[in-house]
């Protein structure tokens, strides 16, 4: 009796079939490393997003312009009209500058987190780096090293120009400490605001409502106080002269609003304050709200 031969269909079956006891080769190795992020990699991202956005280039411009524009605009007046400034520092007038650059920061701050959110680029962000705190932390960290540094050079311009442009007014010498306050005392606390402008930016998540919040917070106090002409309001109208932005900022120059307001190196420290629990604020709220 003959054996039934396997049909064609059969054959080409037993063929395909793999080998599944065969021995296992060597295992795949990724030759891309696997390395730990860290904060390092947050700061790198986020410093390629603040440069490569024109907001970036358009707020610096215009507040470099502002800054040493006008603080050699009101040098060359001063020099021009023979005014006197016996006694005199001359960095008094580089006021001016910050009182009107530092609304291109509180822009610029807000922009580098709520515009995020209104284009919805921060669920990429977020995906990439799912610890919110520490995309919160380089943030902060990138913006404040640009601005702080951004400032510090228009200001030592502006300064060593009205000292030379001055020279011939009878303006004193300037001493260390006044050299200290202009430039690396007015670098803080306008960076500080404009660090404090990026954490309502991420506390409001809406670039226009945040921009007019922090406008509101410079500008209002001082407008304010100006129109409080009742005699029960004299100390209310008093507390805004002195605790406004552009008072804590022109003490840096030696040109207070108030004479019993801050002094010295004190704006610096309410404005760090203000900024730390508003930093608080901002990280509690995005390690809980949904994106």
């Amino acid at each position: 009796m003959s054996t039934p031969q396997p049909s064609m269909q059969q054959q080409m079956q037993q063929q395909a079939a793999p080998n599944w006891q065969a021995a296992p080769g060597p295992s795949y190795t990724s030759p891309i490393p696997i390395v730990r992020t860290h904060l390092g990699h947050a700061l790198a991202s986020e410093w390629t997003k603040i440069k490569s956005v024109r907001s970036t280039m358009w707020t610096l411009g215009v507040f470099l312009f502002l800054m040493i524009g006008l603080g050699l605009l009101f040098a060359l007046i001063t020099a021009s009209t023979d005014t006197s400034m016996e006694g005199e520092s001359p960095l008094v007038l580089g006021v001016f500058g910050p009182m009107l650059g530092i609304v291109c920061l509180i822009t610029l701050g807000v922009l580098t987190t709520a515009s995020e959110y209104g284009t919805g680029m921060i669920r990429t962000t977020l995906t990439a780096c799912p610890s919110r705190g520490r995309v919160l932390m380089a943030k902060a960290i990138v913006f404040f090293a640009l601005a702080f540094t951004v400032t510090l050079v228009a200001t030592a311009l502006v300064g060593f120009a009205q000292v030379a442009i001055l020279e011939g007014n009878g303006a004193g010498d300037p001493t260390g400490e006044e050299w200290l306050r202009v430039t690396v005392g007015v670098s803080l606390y306008v960076a500080l605001f404009g660090l404090l402008s990026l954490l309502i930016g991420s506390l409001i998540r809406h670039s226009a409502g945040a921009i007019t919040i922090m406008i509101g917070l410079f500008l209002a106090p001082l407008v304010i106080a100006m129109f409080m002409f009742a005699e029960p309001l004299k100390d209310v109208q008093q507390f805004l002269l002195e605790y406004s932005i552009p008072s804590q900022l022109s003490v840096f120059y030696g040109a207070e609003l108030s004479s019993s307001g801050p002094s010295g190196w004190g704006p610096l420290w309410i404005m760090l304050g203000m900024t730390a629990v508003t930093f608080a604020g901002a990280y509690f709220l995005l390690e809980k709200r949904d994106v």
